[in-house]
């Protein structure tokens, strides 16, 4: 939808068929990406911690 986008401009991109793409694999947690994940319609990001790949978003249930 793109809205991870209006979130996150420096953490997502927009392809050419408007599909949202990471900017960096790798890039340090904000809220802006925190809110980017939990505005997401279809829960389709996942933030992970980077050293245990340890799940902060989205929480279990």
């Amino acid at each position: 939808s793109g809205m991870c986008v209006n979130h996150a401009p420096d953490g997502f991109r927009l392809d050419s068929a408007r599909q949202s793409h990471p900017t960096d694999e790798d890039h340090d947690a904000n809220e802006h990406l925190l809110s980017a994940a939990e505005g997401c319609p279809v829960e389709a990001i996942t933030l992970t911690l980077a050293g245990s790949g340890e799940v902060v978003f989205p929480p279990e249930e």
